[in-house]
């Protein structure tokens, strides 16, 4: 009911779902509707991006390509999994498909392409991708820091903890309203997210015939 279909672990899978997910949407009319791929920069390495990008901008299908290019997928930086200049904004334009590029780190950037990309897809009835800079903070899978390992640099890393887009957002934010006006939406957040984790923790578990709720047949 919120629309969301679904989600793989799969580098690069849910790429052709989301595409016959908008040709759905095309083959009957749903006008105003269009699905949204998200994908890393690893996914563009895959054949199944190709395929899809390639069969999107053929059928003009409407879907949004959002890439979050953080550098790195796990441990391995761009330099050695992509050409060197490659550039994915210009490689998807020259394919067929409008791309735009903008700061993830740029919390009114992000929301404006967004805006200007929505608006072209649902005026046009075409594909629309894309990219967005940013950083991973964390390891590539869990809540812990793995900089001791040595795949990037700390002077790398601290470069980009500097566009930490929260701590710009909440620095705008307080410009505009204050100090005080900022703690006090922070305190109500917080304590959203406490009863979220109370209700998850003291919920039961789901009940056996459970395990065959949603499955496709």
């Amino acid at each position: 009911k919120v629309g969301f279909f679904g989600t793989s672990a799969i580098v690069g899978n849910s790429l052709p779902i989301g595409a016959g997910l908008s040709y759905d949407f095309k083959l009957n009319n749903k006008k105003k509707l269009f699905s949204v791929i998200f994908l890393g920069d690893g996914s563009i390495e895959e054949g199944s991006f190709y395929e899809t990008i390639n069969l999107c901008a053929t059928m003009n299908l409407p879907v949004l390509f959002v890439c979050e290019n953080n550098l790195y997928s796990v441990y391995s930086p761009l330099s050695v999994r992509q050409p060197k200049g490659r550039d994915n904004v210009k490689m998807i334009n020259e394919i067929g498909i409008n791309s735009f590029r903008a700061d993830g780190n740029n919390v009114s950037e992000i929301f404006k392409t967004f805006k200007k990309s929505i608006n072209y897809i649902q005026k046009k009835t075409k594909p629309c991708f894309v990219e967005f800079s940013n950083y991973r903070w964390l390891e590539h899978c869990g809540p812990n820091y793995d900089n001791e390992l040595g795949y990037r640099k700390k002077s790398e890393y601290l470069k980009w903890k500097k566009r930490d887009c929260f701590e710009r957002l909440r620095n705008n934010l307080k410009r505009f309203y204050g100090e005080k006006k900022i703690l006090e939406l922070e305190k109500k957040i917080n304590i959203k997210i406490i009863k979220a984790f109370n209700f998850a923790e003291n919920s039961p578990f789901p009940k056996k015939d459970e395990i065959y709720k949603d499955i496709f047949k």
